[in-house]
C-alpha cells in the first residue's frame, strides 16, 4: 500500500534528515510546553527552514489562544496546524480562518462512543488524526505510546482523509494498516531511543513496514 508516514516530535536536525531519507510524508514540530518533545519557535524555524520539498511542516498544538499561535506562525513556516487538544469544531473553523492553513484535528478513541466526535470534526478541518484517548490524568495528550482497540475503525468511512496514530512501532504498524486500512500513520515515541530523540534506524524501519502493509 502506499501509506503516508508522518513523525512526529521532531527535535534535530538529524532526526528530520532521517525523516525525509526514509521517504516520511510529514515532519511533526510539537509547540506545547510539557512535552518532552516541545520546541521553541527560534529552533522549530531553523529545523523548518531544512525540510526538503516533499515533506509537510506540521505544527502541533494543544488547546492555542490567538497568541500562541501567532506567535508560532509569525516565526514558524508551518504547512499544516495540527490540534491535539479539547478544541471544539467551532474553534477549528476559526483557526483555519486565522492561519489560513490546513487544519488537522486529532480526536482521541477509547471506545465506540468517542467515534462520533470524528464525525463532528470531519465538518470542518481538513484533516483527522485517529488517536489513542489518554487517560483522564494523563500528563500529555499524546505521544504516550498507547493503542487503541483498531477494530473499531473496520469498515468506517470518515468524512475527511485521516490519519492513523497510537502505541504504533515499527513492530506493528503493518499489521494497523492492514485492519484498519488507513492510508497515513503517524508515530513519535515509536521510533525514539529516549524521549524526544529519534532513532534513525527504527524511523527507517517504520516507514519501510508501513510501505509493505498488505491491503486490508
Amino acid at each position: 500500500m502506499n501509506v503516508a508516514v508522518k513523525i512526529c516530535g521532531l527535535t534535530r536536525a538529524e532526526d528530520l534528515s532521517a525523516a525525509a531519507h526514509a521517504g516520511a510524508r510529514y515532519g511533526g514540530l510539537v509547540f506545547y510546553a510539557r512535552s518532552p518533545r516541545n520546541i521553541a519557535p527560534a529552533q522549530a524555524a531553523a529545523l523548518a527552514a531544512q525540510a526538503p520539498a516533499g515533506l509537510a511542516r506540521v505544527g502541533l498544538f494543544v488547546d492555542p489562544d490567538d497568541a500562541a499561535l501567532d506567535g508560532v506562525l509569525d516565526r514558524v513556516p508551518l504547512d499544516i496546524v495540527q490540534l491535539h487538544g479539547h478544541e471544539t469544531p467551532a474553534r477549528v473553523a476559526a483557526i483555519k480562518a486565522r492561519t489560513g492553513l490546513p487544519v488537522m484535528k486529532a480526536v482521541g478513541v477509547a471506545g465506540p462512543a468517542d467515534l462520533d466526535a470524528l464525525w463532528d470534526h470531519g465538518l470542518v478541518a481538513d484533516m483527522l488524526l485517529i488517536d489513542a484517548k489518554p487517560a483522564a490524568d494523563a500528563a500529555l495528550p499524546g505521544g504516550n505510546g498507547l493503542a487503541f482497540d483498531w477494530r473499531l475503525l473496520v469498515g468506517r468511512r470518515f468524512l475527511k482523509p485521516w490519519m492513523l496514530a497510537g502505541g504504533l512501532t515499527p513492530d506493528n504498524v503493518a499489521e494497523a494498516v492492514r485492519l484498519t486500512g488507513a492510508q497515513a500513520v503517524d508515530v513519535s515515541s515509536g521510533v525514539e531511543s529516549a524521549p524526544g530523540v529519534k532513532d534513525a534506524a527504527r524511523i527507517a524501519a517504520f516507514v519501510a513496514a508501513a510501505g509493505a502493509a498488505p491491503a486490508p
